[in-house]
């Protein structure tokens, strides 16, 4: 068992959702070396790289291709996440005219399973160092929590029942896209909501929406590319440094091992090292050099 400790700077899986015409596709397509994979025909107005999609198989084709070959991509988005669950519907029912004539709710189930395996595969995207990102729309649906006496409404991601909590589960970061609303107080005494133009992202779940992120995001930020610099700019663990001993085991050539013993040398002399310490390096490196270049042993 390797026990490591510290972060790990890591690709990121970013879902981004929000009301309609708000910005969703611009903000995705500026993540670093974004392609975008566009399952709705929404991009043209973007000068983004991107391959169309019209069917749940081309959608798996085209990351199975990304997989194999990033082509120096840094970000693939899926433009929309729902969307692609509606081709996917649209395959599992086949020549049925709902989903729902499946006996037993198992269409649900089969949806439910292949998300989860497109999940998986745009795992493998991150473990290739590759950020996804998730655009999606977004519906109101009502909550009726059980340790409260009513229910209210909330916004959430436009999937269904079967696929949402997958793609909730899987992502690292949740933004929820909107107009920041004031609520201000007339003449008569009530108070009324009044929309603005300012667009904002939430990062922090509430009552009101479905949000989250592991990254130490404020609960509200400016939907723009900069506010979003923590989840590219990561710093990670710093390392100690080498010791002795791992400097000796990772040498590759005669060349290094000879460097490392005129640094012992040096050391001893300068009173770093004992020279009990000295000893036990040389013969280390001595070793080490038997390792690389073994004797040759004639009968």
């Amino acid at each position: 068992m390797k026990i490591t400790r510290g972060k790990r700077a890591t690709a990121k899986r970013v879902v981004i959702y929000g009301v309609e015409g708000i910005g969703k596709s611009t903000l995705a397509s500026e993540f670093p070396g974004a392609v975008i994979i566009d399952t709705e025909d929404g991009t043209h107005h973007l000068d983004v790289a991107r391959a169309t999609v019209s069917k749940w198989a081309d959608l798996e084709g085209a990351i199975h291709d990304l997989v194999r070959d990033q082509q120096s991509y840094k970000t693939v988005v899926i433009d929309s996440v729902d969307w692609a669950e509606r081709m996917l519907v649209d395959q599992v029912k086949g020549n049925k005219r709902s989903i729902e004539d499946i006996p037993f709710g198992k269409g649900y189930v089969m949806v439910a399973e292949a998300m989860g395996r497109i999940l998986s595969l745009l795992d493998q995207l991150i473990a290739l160092g590759v950020n996804v990102v998730l655009v999606g729309h977004t519906t109101v649906k009502r909550c009726n929590p059980p340790d409260l006496d009513e229910g209210y409404d909330r916004f959430e991601l436009k999937l269904t029942k079967q696929s949402g909590p997958l793609v909730k589960e899987w992502a690292d970061c949740i933004l929820f896209a909107n107009y920041r609303t004031k609520l201000v107080e007339g003449t008569d005494g009530r108070t009324r909501a009044k929309g603005g133009t300012e667009r904002v992202l939430h990062a922090e779940r509430t009552a009101a929406w479905d949000a989250k992120n592991r990254y130490g995001l404020p609960a509200e930020l400016p939907m723009t590319i900069k506010a979003l610099a923590p989840l590219f700019h990561a710093v990670p663990a710093a390392r100690k440094p080498a010791t002795w001993r791992e400097r000796i085991a990772s040498a590759t050539s005669t060349e290094d091992l000879g460097a490392l013993g005129d640094q012992v040398n040096e050391a001893e002399s300068a009173s770093k090292l004992t020279a009990e310490q000295a000893d036990q390096l040389r013969g280390l490196i001595d070793g080490r050099h038997r390792e690389l270049e073994p004797e040759e042993v004639t009968s």
